[in-house]
């Protein structure tokens, strides 16, 4: 990102990629939760690496970051899925889903 916030084209490209790799995955829960676990290391990484060490030194600085912090969207975070909130939603698609049909065959005698 550039001083004015805006994206490089290459990062524009990079989220494309991963978005279709996503894609590709799609009805694969393991391989889905893979890229959030590689994408969740990544921001780790990043910021706990580069972006703590570049943190502002100086009042007139750290007022810059926290007004472009508050301009363009606030904190970067990603959130985990919690299992409660899976299993409910497990819960409300098995609720909505028809029941099974069952045909009962009369007795031979």
């Amino acid at each position: 990102m550039n001083n004015k916030g805006e994206v490089p084209v290459n990062l524009n490209d990079l989220v494309e990629d991963i978005r279709c790799l996503a894609q590709a995955y799609q009805g694969d829960p393991i391989a889905v939760l893979g890229v959030l676990r590689v994408l969740e290391s990544l921001h780790r990484e990043i910021r706990d690496g580069m972006f703590q060490e570049c943190l502002p030194e100086n009042r007139q600085q750290l007022y810059a970051l926290l007004r472009d912090i508050e301009a363009e969207g606030g904190w970067p975070h990603i959130p985990r899925m919690r299992v409660q909130a899976l299993l409910q939603s497990l819960r409300l698609e098995a609720a909505t889903q028809e029941p099974p049909q069952v045909t009962i065959l009369p007795q031979e005698e």
